[in-house]
C-alpha cells in the first residue's frame, strides 16, 4: 500500500485542532494505510491564499481537501463540517477514513456515499 501525506492545516489556538488530530490518528489507524502526518499552522491572509486554506481546521489528503467546498474563499476563519448530527468543528471519522481509501486505491463497500463529501463540502465560520 503506498505512503498517503496527511496535513492538518489549523490556526493558531484553533479551538477544534485536538479534535482534528484524534480523529486523523484513529483514521488512520482503522483503515490501516501507511501514512505521514503532519500539521501546520496557518497565520496570513497571504499564507491562507497561497494554501486555499478556507478554515480551521483543513485536512489534506496528498494536497487535496476531499472536503473542499466549491467556491468557498480562503480565509483565516474557524471550519465546520456537516455531519449526521448537524455542523461540527471536524468532519466525521467514516468519511475521513473513505477519503483515505480513496487516496491508497482502496475499494470502499458499497453503501460509501464518499461523494457526498464533495457535494457537502464544509462551511466556514468568522
Amino acid at each position: 500500500m503506498k505512503t498517503i501525506d496527511v496535513e492538518l492545516l489549523v490556526v493558531p489556538d484553533c479551538t477544534s485542532e485536538a479534535a482534528a488530530v484524534r480523529l486523523i490518528t484513529a483514521a488512520v489507524s482503522q483503515c490501516g494505510t501507511d501514512a505521514r502526518v503532519h500539521r501546520s499552522i496557518v497565520v496570513s491572509d497571504e499564507q491562507a491564499q497561497q494554501r486555499g486554506f478556507t478554515g480551521s481546521p483543513t485536512i489534506l489528503i496528498n494536497g487535496a481537501d476531499p472536503f473542499a467546498r466549491q467556491g468557498a474563499a480562503p480565509a483565516l476563519a474557524c471550519r465546520l463540517y456537516p455531519t449526521a448530527v448537524g455542523l461540527r468543528g471536524v468532519p466525521e471519522l467514516r468519511n475521513v477514513i473513505q477519503a483515505l481509501q480513496r487516496a491508497a486505491g482502496v475499494a470502499t463497500s458499497a453503501g460509501d456515499h464518499g461523494g457526498d463529501i464533495a457535494r457537502g463540502g464544509a462551511q466556514r465560520t468568522g
